[in-house]
């Protein structure tokens, strides 16, 4: 009985100090709004940036693997104007006829396509968009997951004849024929007509990359017509992607191709590489570590801002104790403990930092959300990074508030009755 009476003395106690650090904090509305504002900012920059990080990595992540992890692209070498490197791809020196060496002589090389890409107008009657054309082989569909949805791609009598058909993706079929198919119509390309065979499946967006923003024409076709440059010893192409059986064989299919294309272009040293290749899952895992130390170091700027914050929360609790010193005398002389007092000023400073907390993470995944749909990547916001903030904004008010209640606590009440 007499255990049940004392604990329920303990509660009662416990709600009593919780309801004057309420009114407390009440009463002086402005200062207790300020001194949030460094746990507000702290913990609302922690949530927007992690989740904001994490959405982008995830649109990247979507993007590289619609395009296949067991993927290689071969790109041109960058040309050197005395020590001065030209950008990559500034070379033509990837060849149609390298693509077709290396489908019959590396092993791991399960699908190999060249293509051949440039930015051009279309016109389809009076309206007149810019798209990115892309000259292909027969192998292209296979090699990117890049299917018609309606109509067909084109063959291989067409592949041979420069041909001038085109496969047009979702967005450059709504763009110039609205809700129809557009198959059959012609357009122009650079002025010249071609006719329309087919629709892709729709890829989707991700961010400013619309996958779906393109025109498909044969390889030959392209090289002819609108590029008109072929390098000395056969068909000039941007690119050759190489799919593997699997992404155990890529490292294989990667050693396969650099010796057979030094091999072509009489290469004795690395160095003088006239070709990239590029692992589609690599890419993945360096941006990943990328935008996890931009994460981490935005993150511990924004721990700065607790610091900061939890120096405000300690300051102002230290001023309210000496504000407070007399309604202190008089709490301890009708009987309070040490312990009392103690617990509510660290009440106090608590309550100021989780209320901080949770308008801080509501900003951070306000933030977070917008962001996301103004710049179209995945709204991802983690249940790690709202209990670490709420954790971090506890931490800081019980840290923060541990001096000013201990001083309030130690305060002797007849001193504290004659202050003023």
């Amino acid at each position: 009985m007499k255990k049940s009476t004392k604990k329920l003395t303990q509660q009662v106690a416990l709600t009593e100090i919780l309801e004057i650090a309420t009114e407390a904090l009440w009463s002086n509305k402005l200062r207790t709004g300020l001194t949030m504002l460094g746990v507000i900012i702290g913990i609302g920059s922690v949530i927007s940036i992690t989740s904001i990080g994490q959405g982008i990595q995830d649109n990247v992540k979507q993007q590289i693997q619609a395009l296949g992890t067991d993927v290689l692209q071969v790109s041109p070498g960058a040309a050197r104007s005395g020590n001065v490197s030209q950008g990559a791809g500034s070379l033509s020196t990837l060849t149609w006829e390298d693509a077709e060496a290396i489908a019959k002589e590396a092993p791991s090389a399960k699908v190999v396509s060249a293509t051949l890409q440039r930015q051009a107008q279309v016109v389809y009657g009076g309206t007149n968009i810019n798209t990115t054309i892309y000259g292909t082989d027969l192998n292209y569909p296979d090699a990117r997951n890049v299917y018609p949805q309606f109509g067909r791609y084109f063959n291989e009598e067409e592949l041979n004849e420069s041909a001038q058909v085109a496969v047009i993706a979702p967005t450059v079929q709504q763009k110039l024929f609205g809700n129809e198919t557009g198959l059959n119509e012609k357009i122009r390309i650079r002025g010249e007509i071609y006719r329309v065979i087919g629709v892709t499946e729709p890829k989707g967006a991700s961010g400013p990359t619309d996958r779906d923003d393109a025109i498909f024409i044969p390889l030959t076709t392209m090289s002819a017509r609108i590029v008109g440059n072929n390098a000395l010893t056969g068909v000039s192409v941007s690119a050759i992607i190489i799919k593997s059986e699997n992404q155990d064989a890529l490292n294989a299919a990667r050693f396969q191709v650099t010796n057979l294309l030094r091999l072509r272009h009489n290469i004795t040293k690395p160095d003088d590489d006239d070709f990239r290749i590029i692992n589609q899952a690599d890419l993945i895992n360096a941006f990943s570590n990328i935008v996890g130390i931009m994460t981490v170091l935005v993150v511990a700027i924004a721990g700065i801002s607790l610091v900061v914050g939890g120096i405000g929360i300690a300051n102002i609790m230290l001023v309210s104790v000496v504000e407070r010193t007399r309604e202190i005398g008089i709490r301890k002389a009708l009987g309070a403990t040490n312990s009392a007092i103690l617990t509510q000023f660290l009440a106090e400073a608590i309550a100021i930092s989780t209320l901080g907390g949770t308008i801080g993470a509501s900003s951070g995944v306000a933030i977070a959300f917008v962001a996301s749909v103004m710049f179209k990547f995945p709204f991802v916001v983690s249940g790690w990074s709202i209990v670490i903030g709420f954790g971090l904004a506890t931490g800081v008010g019980l840290i923060a508030g541990v001096i000013p209640a201990r001083n309030a606590a130690k305060l002797d009440p007849i001193t504290a009755l004659r202050s003023d």
